[in-house]
């Protein structure tokens, strides 16, 4: 795929790749060997019609795998963009083996493209239903119940707490690597197959979840995990230190780096540290380099080897001078007498037998501490269900993690609940997340079914 070179892509937020001509898209496709049992498409959690997209791409009808596509997934312009590839579909392609699998997310990418830039819409024949379905949350998980439930004739009514649909599309993933006007456009087919999307409304304040459970035969939770995790180390509350949250929220959902036509500012150093290394941590550090930081540093605990990261934003940020370093983990920040990041105080680390992750366990060595100068940290270590709607909903049962426990049809243990996508696993990818909502919608269609 052709990309922008990486000293020109530093100095803005376009997208990356530049994407298939049609020429490159039918010769990519083409190399598909159509496997038999189609372990790509058993491997995709919304179990996409893969083979029936690539043999209308073979044939340039773009219209006809774009409607394929659409079956299973509302937002192919997404995911073939943000999906991790490598590890699903892509990952069980016999040519993966030689490094040269197919490029199933960036054939995805160019039909939902094609589509949208000539306007091509579904037909819909929808047979009402009378039931009434709240979905709480408008991002992967809950676009994906709201659609389904939808198509099936219910009247669904989608609750969002921000003034834009899309939750984590809209406000954690950078634009050079999902263009915004791509999300909006997806994010657009609720309201074409007749959602009423409601923002600006945050269940458990503008509007109850007693009162949904009441007015509603059904409901699903896909309220995400908003609420940052934070390392508990001395010099936290110093200026200077974000949570990649709020950082990201301010780069992509405020378009902080089109300050003044933006009113919303944000503060990046020249040397900036990132603590985590997975995707989140590389879209940060990678927003770093394009605010102007001339030293980002990826800051781990383990090695590259054990990074959860794709492996193509690990290669993307290397290209673009952000460094990665190994095998160390902080103990404490310090700033000056106004109150700035100065420095960081970091421990070395060994990696020694498995732990519950699969992965070496990391563990510091004493006596190994060494500073680095810093005046922006960013913490990107994860995140949990925001509690202001858990605590409005204390009937939910939760695990330690405030995580809602779910059956394995996404039912939780309040009767017509269901919930899905980062409420229910902390760190779900959209392609998982858009699987739990689909999985929810149809345990929701057979509950209604069996009531009626």
């Amino acid at each position: 795929m052709r990309e922008q070179p990486s000293e020109k892509r530093i100095q803005n937020f376009d997208s990356v790749p530049y994407g298939y001509t049609k020429e490159e898209v039918i010769q990519e496709a083409r190399r598909c060997i159509q496997c038999e049992g189609g372990p790509c498409e058993t491997h995709c959690p919304v179990s996409m019609n893969i083979k029936k997209m690539i043999r209308e791409i073979v044939r340039g009808r773009f219209e006809e795998a774009f409607f394929t596509m659409k079956k299973d997934n509302p937002v192919p312009g997404i995911t073939g963009r943000v999906c991790p590839q490598e590890s699903q579909c892509e990952g069980v392609c016999p040519f993966h083996q030689t490094k040269n699998g197919i490029n199933i997310g960036k054939l995805e990418a160019f039909v939902a493209d094609w589509a949208m830039e000539r306007g091509i819409k579904e037909e819909f024949h929808i047979k009402e239903k009378p039931q009434k379905i709240a979905v709480i949350g408008s991002g992967p998980a809950g676009i994906s119940c709201a659609v389904d439930l939808r198509k099936w004739g219910y009247k669904v009514t989608l609750f969002e707490a921000l003034h834009k649909a899309g939750g984590v599309l809209q406000y954690g993933i950078p634009e050079f690597r999902l263009p915004k006007k791509v999300v909006d456009y997806e994010v657009s087919y609720l309201s074409e197959v007749g959602v009423d999307v409601r923002l600006n409304t945050f269940v458990g304040q503008n509007i109850t979840f007693e009162e949904l459970r009441r007015d509603y035969d059904a409901v699903f939770i896909g309220t995400g995990a908003g609420a940052p995790l934070f390392l508990r180390i001395a010099g936290e509350e110093l200026k200077g230190v974000y949570s990649a949250n709020e950082f990201l929220i301010r780069v992509n959902l405020m378009k902080s780096y089109r300050f003044l036509e933006y009113d919303t500012p944000i503060v990046c150093g020249k040397r900036v540290g990132v603590i985590g290394a997975g995707n989140v941590a590389m879209d940060a550090a990678r927003c770093a380099r394009r605010l102007g930081a001339e030293e980002v540093h990826i800051i781990y605990r383990r090695t590259q080897k054990e990074s959860p990261a794709r492996e193509e934003e690990i290669q993307h940020a290397l290209e673009e001078g952000v460094w990665l370093k190994e095998l160390v983990s902080p103990k404490k920040a310090e700033g000056s007498s106004e109150g700035w990041l100065e420095e960081l105080e970091l421990y070395r680390m060994k990696l020694t037998e498995a732990d519950q992750s699969g992965r070496p366990r990391p563990v510091k060595i004493e006596d190994s501490e060494f500073r680095m100068e810093l005046n922006t940290l960013i913490e990107a270590l994860g995140t949990t269900p925001n509690r202001l709607f858990l605590n409005r909903a204390s009937e939910l049962e939760v695990n330690q993690r405030q995580l809602i426990e779910v059956d394995e049809n996404m039912k939780t243990n309040i009767e017509g609940i269901y919930a899905g996508g980062d409420a229910i696993r902390g760190n779900a990818t959209v392609i998982l997340a858009l699987g739990d909502g689909r999985k929810a919608a149809q345990a929701i269609h057979e509950y209604l079914s069996e009531e009626s």
